[in-house]
């Protein structure tokens, strides 16, 4: 029997960001009652995973275990080729346990100067899983490419957005308004996949 997320449940976003927990909740389009890992005060588990899929399922099947309902949990990040791909699976970590994503921006400013490097390529990517109470979980991965400009520009979004310009394009997804940024976003392609795959 085919695994499907059916309309009206009940799903915990395995998150305790409240820009990602927005995110996701728009994401799923009206179909569930979502309501975040941090709003049922649940623990943030460990990510000790070297991938966004691996943690994600990590942080999905922690949720769908510790609260009995399905669970939406996602993994993502900022990557720079001129950092070697960094900061990466890292991303939250750059910002420190305040979750201070300017100074998160700043650093990535600083050690692309001391890099040497002037490769302002750029992506992000997003692994997002769904895991059962107890049971199976399904993990899809979307990116978006672009590049990394300073000083920051916009205040909408979240995280590293007022840093990144998606290709061909001239404005950040901090200066996007949010349905432009989630019709083009690595989350939001992340989700077509996870849609097709998973929605009634």
């Amino acid at each position: 029997m085919a695994l499907v997320l059916p309309n009206g449940a009940r799903i915990v976003a395995a998150t305790h960001n409240p820009g990602k927990a927005r995110e996701l909740a728009a994401l799923t389009e009206g179909r569930f009652q979502v309501a975040s890992a941090g709003e049922l005060g649940l623990a943030e588990p460990d990510e000790p995973e070297t991938t966004f899929a691996g943690n994600a399922v990590v942080k999905a099947r922690a949720a769908a275990d510790a609260c009995g309902l399905i669970a939406l949990a996602d993994d993502s990040g900022l990557s720079v080729a001129g950092l070697g791909g960094a900061p990466g699976v890292h991303s939250a970590r750059w910002a420190g346990p305040e979750r201070d994503f300017a100074h998160a921006m700043a650093l990535v400013e600083r050690r692309l100067e001391e890099s040497g490097s002037d490769d302002a390529a750029a992506w992000f990517t997003c692994a997002l899983a769904v895991a059962w109470p107890k049971g199976p979980a399904v993990v899809v991965v979307g990116r978006v490419d672009g590049r990394v400009s300073f000083p920051p520009r916009g205040d909408r979004g979240f995280g590293y957005d007022p840093i990144f310009v998606p290709a061909g394009a001239r404005f950040t997804f901090g200066e996007l308004e949010p349905a432009e940024k989630e019709a083009i976003s690595h989350r939001a392609r992340a989700f077509a996949q996870l849609k097709a795959a998973l929605f009634e």
